[in-house]
């Protein structure tokens, strides 16, 4: 089968400085569009990759990691869409495609119980988290535990997770599952950790409570941070006391700022995004549905709120 990834308008380019949202984005700490790849190719097998031009870094990555696939570059564009991505977060099967495109803005994942392939197009972090949900949902169904892991015996686990190599988790912490803590991960003393995806070495430090969150990775976390319904990108800091507020007063939906527009994300519950290589300074409070750009510095103290 030929895969044939595109491009189309979409609001991520706050969260990484990668080329493209498929490598920008992770699952189970593999690059999206990796991901994407593999899930698929063990349906119908791959036999061509075309990647769109602007995207070098996509295009090296894919075929490093994919050599006995053909990879090249193509002129794509969304202006023909196969029928496949016309349903897209609708029931799907390619198993007798000879051709598929896709946005390299999507995850692909199968329902546990039926076995049917599902298709969401990822347009805003909040999309992200949504599908993080489905796939932890449908992925981790047991607990798998990395014999290099540290777990406290003071710790308490409940539900499904997968805990990978050479992960601490310190003395009277709680896991809430589904959830996955990629390698090298720590998560300290009296922390409350529920339904996230962490990236490889993501730090959460003393008494922390973090859910229903997205870590790409390479992360620090502080002392007593709250982190709720966000998208943290690689290689940030939090200070001390520092958080992201995700509902309302008025308890309305709310509103994410692009630029200077805000939109209506439709639900009622949701953090911020902070980008790559960023720092959030000590006693800093970021309000619901504000984005960080990648490589800013938050002073400390601050309100992060409206421009």
């Amino acid at each position: 089968m030929k895969l044939i990834f595109f491009d189309t308008p979409h609001n991520l380019q706050s969260i990484s400085s990668h080329d493209s949202v498929g490598l920008s984005l992770k699952l189970f700490d593999q690059p999206l569009i990796i991901w994407n790849i593999n899930l698929i190719d063990k349906i119908n097998k791959i036999d061509t990759i075309l990647i769109p031009e602007k995207y070098p870094e996509t295009y090296s990555i894919v075929k490093e990691q994919f050599p006995t696939i053909q990879v090249n570059y193509a002129s794509t564009t969304p202006t023909h869409l196969s029928e496949t991505m016309q349903i897209a977060t609708k029931k799907l099967d390619f198993s007798e495609l000879d051709q598929m495109e896709l946005n390299l803005s999507s995850t692909v994942y199968q329902l546990k119980e039926t076995q049917e392939i599902i298709i969401d197009t990822i347009q805003y972090p909040w999309d992200y988290l949504k599908a993080i949900k489905n796939i932890l949902d449908n992925y981790v169904l047991e607990s798998k535990i990395s014999p290099s892991a540290k777990i406290s015996k003071t710790t308490v686990i409940e539900g499904p997770c997968i805990i990978e190599e050479n992960v601490v988790i310190d003395d009277f912490c709680k896991i809430k599952g589904p959830i996955f803590i990629g390698k090298g991960s720590f998560v300290g003393m009296g922390s409350l950790v529920r339904n996230c995806m962490f990236g490889e070495k993501t730090s959460i430090g003393f008494n922390c409570e973090i859910s229903k969150s997205y870590f790409s990775g390479h992360t620090e976390i502080a002392h007593h941070n709250v982190i709720l319904d966000s998208v943290i990108g690689g290689n940030v800091w939090f200070g001390g006391y520092s958080g992201t507020a995700n509902v309302l007063l008025t308890k309305k939906n709310v509103k994410y700022q692009i630029n200077d527009t805000l939109i209506d994300t439709g639900i009622n519950h949701f953090g911020a995004v902070v980008g790559d290589n960023s720092a959030v300074g000590a006693a800093v409070i970021i309000l619901p549905g504000r984005q960080i750009p990648p490589n800013s510095i938050i002073q400390a103290g601050t309100i992060f709120g409206k421009k």
